[in-house]
C-alpha cells in the first residue's frame, strides 16, 4: 500500500469510539488487578510478620501452654503466658456486643427499607453512619461515665471497670455496620417479590420478615460478619473502660483485657524489645487473625447454606 493511499484511510468515528472504550475498559481492568495484588500482598506480608515474630515466642513457651493456660502475667516474676485469659475477655466483649446490636440493627434495617418513607430514611440513615465516625476514645469514656454508673444505680456491686459497660457501648458502635449493610442488602430484593407477597394476601410486616428478609440473608449475615470482627478488633473502649485486667472468666461484671488492648499497653509500654514478654503480643496477633479468619470463614459457609437465590 502507497504511503498516499494509507493517509487517504479515515478512521470511522464508531471504530475509534469503540478502540477508545477498550483501552479504558483495559485500563481499568489492569487497575483493578492491581488492587486485589496489593490487597492479597499486604495480608501475606502482615500473616508473615506475625509468624516470624512469634516463632521466637514459642521457642520459649510452649504451644500447649499457650493455648490451655489460663493465666496471663508477662510482666510478674513469675511468668505465665495463657492466652486464654485474653481470649475470654475478647469473646465476652464480643458477644455482649452483638447482643446489643443485631437485634438494634436488624430492626432498625427492615424499618428503613421496608416501613419508612424516603424522607425518614435519608434523615435516619446519615445519622446512624454519622456513628462510625465517632472516634472510640469518645465511646470508651462515655462507657466509663456514663453508662457503667448508670448500669451500678440498678446493679450497685457492679466494679467501675467491667466488662458488661464496654460490651454495651461497643454493641452500640456496631449498629451501624449492620443496619446499613443490612439495609442495602434488603432494597436490593426485587420488587417482584414483594408485589407476588401483597397479592397473595400478605401484611407489609410478613412479606419483610418472610420473603424479603430469607431473600437477603446473603447481605444480612455478611452484616453480621463485618460487626463481629470490628468487635472482635476493637481497642480503645475496653483499654479504657474493661481494667485491662487479664482475667480468665466469662462473667460480664468482672474485669478483664482483651487481646488488643494487651497489645496497645505492650506497645506503649516499657518492655525491651525482643524479650519474650515483648513477643507475647507477636503471639496474641496471630491469635486474633486466626479467630478472625475462623469468623470470616463460617460467615462465608453460613451465607453459601443459607442465602436464597432469586
Amino acid at each position: 500500500m502507497s504511503v498516499h493511499a494509507m493517509q487517504d484511510l479515515v478512521i470511522s468515528p464508531g471504530l475509534a469510539k469503540n478502540f477508545r472504550r477498550n483501552f479504558v475498559e483495559r485500563i481499568i481492568e489492569i487497575g483493578l488487578l492491581l488492587s486485589a495484588v496489593v490487597a492479597v500482598f499486604i495480608t501475606s506480608a502482615i500473616v508473615y510478620i506475625l509468624v516470624v515474630e512469634a516463632i521466637p515466642f514459642f521457642q520459649h513457651v510452649s504451644l500447649y501452654d499457650f493455648l490451655t493456660d489460663t493465666v496471663w502475667t508477662p510482666n510478674y516474676s513469675i511468668k505465665h503466658y495463657g492466652i486464654m485469659a485474653l481470649v475470654s475477655g475478647t469473646l465476652t466483649t464480643t458477644i455482649i456486643a452483638l447482643i446489643v446490636a443485631v437485634p438494634l440493627g436488624t430492626i432498625t434495617a427492615i424499618y428503613l427499607s421496608e416501613f419508612a418513607s424516603h424522607k425518614t430514611r435519608e434523615t435516619i440513615k446519615p445519622i446512624l453512619e454519622l456513628l462510625v465516625g465517632v472516634p472510640t476514645v469518645v465511646f470508651g469514656y462515655f462507657a466509663l461515665m456514663l453508662v457503667t454508673p448508670l448500669i451500678q444505680k440498678i446493679y450497685p456491686d457492679l466494679t467501675t471497670f467491667n466488662m458488661l459497660g464496654p460490651g454495651i457501648v461497643m454493641g452500640i458502635m456496631i449498629v451501624p455496620y449492620i443496619a446499613s449493610v443490612s439495609e442495602d442488602a434488603m432494597r436490593a430484593v426485587p420488587m417482584a417479590m414483594r408485589e407476588g407477597a401483597y397479592a397473595m394476601g400478605a401484611t407489609r410486616f410478613q412479606t419483610a420478615i418472610r420473603v424479603i428478609a430469607p431473600a437477603a440473608t446473603s447481605g444480612i449475615v455478611a452484616s453480621y460478619i463485618l460487626a463481629v470482627s470490628r468487635a472482635v478488633g476493637e481497642t480503645m473502649i475496653v483499654a479504657i473502660a474493661a481494667g485491662q485486667q487479664p482475667n480468665f472468666t466469662f462473667n460480664p461484671v468482672e474485669s478483664a483485657a482483651t487481646i488488643t488492648a494487651y497489645i496497645v499497653s505492650v506497645a506503649l509500654g516499657d518492655l525491651e524489645h525482643g524479650t519474650v514478654g515483648y513477643q507475647s503480643i507477636f503471639a496474641a496477633g496471630l491469635t486474633l487473625l486466626i479467630m478472625t479468619l475462623f469468623l470470616n470463614i463460617l460467615g462465608h459457609w453460613t451465607r453459601k447454606k443459607f442465602s436464597e437465590r432469586y
